[in-house]
């Protein structure tokens, strides 16, 4: 609900701020007052275009501020929390526009784009009028009408609509891999074949590169290894050389208080030593592989692994998994149609399912369409379009522009006149009618809609007496339920409001020219309507026939 607007320095307007109350409130003055600078105002304020004309004359700036207390389920709080900005219950909109035409937007003092703007303003407020109208006009919003009229839910169809696309995309992808691997199918055959004769072992490169360095320098190594043999052998073995230094140590220990045990304990440790590493060198040098022929094999070995790896641009210790993969992709290439059958047969029972809720939520729409048409008939006549028709068309749409919201295109049509093809509303109403069906529109679907204040501009225009007390009647049941402001300069419509401002010119103690707007209430209340009976010459009669209006509003007909 619309709590309150701010205008500053637009057009007339130098500074004014007005509250709003639930239910209906009407606007009335004489023409040029300043009513239709209030609505562009709001507008400003919910992300409608700007001008730099709008800037009153001598300010830098203008500045609109509009205060919204919404419910805690209301589709502005979702709009804020998907682009991670704050969303309490009161919401303020504010439009600072200068005189280059420089323009800013900002949602609780947090600055956002115009767009951003305009979609909260859209799930505010709804403005009717002779030559602008948002929602109902918007071909788009009419199967989400329709379906709160209804009262669906279109979860079972947006979920399996999901499943399906999932289905279809798995099944492409499984599709586009098994094309391409058949593509390839030469290459990975020739690949998988070169691989499995290479039959490369994990590790196997540095072991080859180790046994082709020794046997590379196998000579050299024997030589030193063969001088290294006869060091440890020369003039007797070194090993029991050490051993008889130490038993000779031995026996004269007791002689030495302690002195001697160091060097026998280091004798021993030596002569251990000495053994082991004669052990390990008769132990290498046994491997040391002089056969030339044995060498080219290790080589040619070595050689052919770098080779493969090198012309699929991996490591040699790679080379394994790189088989085990391509293996996998020929085995894939062999079971594909398989495969293949499989996602296609998921798809299309995911598509019959989607189908079959699709099918279930048209029946519905169709039904409720139905009902909808007939109870906005009833509110035609009354509202001076007797002889026009509205008609909810649910029209089955190709394939191809299925989507998660069903398998209809929803479109409310009009003929004002009988024999004339229905069309759009926007297309086929004048100014006037327009806004009158609209008034029936929203009257019907008041319970329904998502938006909680709606305003009409000069939804009376072009008739009087009994017609515009239908409307008055209309206006304020629909008040029932929303808020609901109307510009009005018709008594019949202006005796309905709840609330009730008076908009004027005056001046601001200088030569400039300003509007205001004030309270009517009791007196000052039935003098405007008097004046908007009479004119400017308010006679008694039309006193007694504003005082007739203002009782019968308590008591509105059908």
């Amino acid at each position: 609900m619309l709590l309150g607007l701010s205008i500053r320095d637009v057009v007339l307007i130098d500074r004014l701020d007005i509250g709003f109350r639930p239910g209906l409130s009407v606007l009335t003055g004489e023409t040029g007052a300043g009513k239709s600078i209030l609505l562009d105002s709001l507008g400003l304020a919910l992300g409608a275009r700007s001008e730099n004309g709008l800037v009153r004359r001598g300010a830098a700036q203008l500045s609109v501020t509009a205060e919204f207390s919404v419910p805690p389920d209301h589709p502005a709080l979702r709009i804020l929390a998907d682009q991670a900005l704050d969303a309490p219950r009161e919401l303020v909109l504010r439009r600072v526009v200068t005189t280059d035409g420089r323009s800013r937007a900002f949602v609780n003092d947090q600055p956002i784009s115009v767009g951003l703007l305009r979609r909260l303003g859209d799930s505010l407020v709804e403005i009717h009028g002779q030559f602008e109208s948002h929602g109902l006009l918007d071909a788009a919003t009419h199967r989400s009408v329709l379906d709160a009229f209804a009262g669906v839910d279109g979860t079972a169809v947006r979920q399996s609509w999901g499943v399906w696309q999932d289905a279809v995309k798995v099944r492409l992808e499984a599709e586009a891999r098994l094309a391409k691997a058949r593509d390839e199918e030469d290459f990975l055959r020739h690949a998988v074949e070169e691989l499995n004769a290479l039959d490369p072992l994990p590790g196997e490169e540095a072991a080859l590169a180790e046994r082709r360095a020794i046997m590379m320098h196998g000579e050299k190594l024997l030589e030193g290894m063969n001088a290294a043999q006869q060091a440890l052998s020369h003039k007797g073995d070194v090993e029991a050389n050490l051993r008889a230094a130490q038993r000779a140590l031995e026996r004269v220990a007791d002689r030495a208080e302690g002195r001697l045990d160091p060097v026998i304990a280091a004798l021993d440790r030596a002569a251990l030593e000495a053994g082991e590493a004669q052990n390990l060198l008769e132990k290498v040098s046994s491997t040391v592989d002089l056969d030339p022929n044995a060498l080219e094999k290790v080589e040619e070995r070595l050689f052919s692994l770098r080779a493969v790896a090198r012309k699929h641009g991996i490591a040699v210790d790679d080379l394994v998994a790189l088989r085990d993969r391509l293996g996998g992709e020929l085995r894939a290439i062999d079971a594909g149609g398989d495969g293949l059958a499989q996602l296609a047969a998921a798809e299309q029972k995911a598509k019959r399912t989607y189908h079959d809720h699709a099918k279930a939520l048209s029946r519905l729409r169709t039904a409720a369409a139905g009902r909808l048409d007939a109870a906005v008939a009833g509110e035609l006549p009354p509202l001076k379009l007797d002889k026009a028709a509205f008609r909810t068309r649910v029209d089955s749409l190709d394939e191809t522009a299925w989507g998660e919201t069903g398998m209809d295109r929803i479109a409310f049509e009009v003929a004002t006149n009988p024999g004339m093809p229905p069309g759009p509303l926007a297309k086929i109403a004048s100014g006037g009618e327009l806004s009158r069906f609209m008034l029936a529109l929203k009257v019907v679907l008041a319970r329904t809609t998502p938006v909680p204040t709606i305003v009409f501009d000069e939804v009376d225009s072009g008739i009087g007496g009994a017609v515009a007390a239908a409307v008055g009647d209309r206006l304020a049941r629909l008040a029932a339920d929303l808020q609901v402001l109307v510009v009005t300069h018709s008594p019949q419509v202006a005796a309905k409001g709840a609330h009730h401002w008076h908009v004027a010119k005056g001046s601001d103690g200088g030569d400039a020219t300003v509007t205001r707007i004030a309270a009517l209430a009791g007196n000052e209340r039935r003098e405007e309507i008097d004046r908007m009976l009479a004119g400017a010459h308010v006679t008694d009669q039309a006193r007694a026939a504003a005082d007739s209006l203002l009782s019968a509003a308590t008591s509105p007909s059908a």
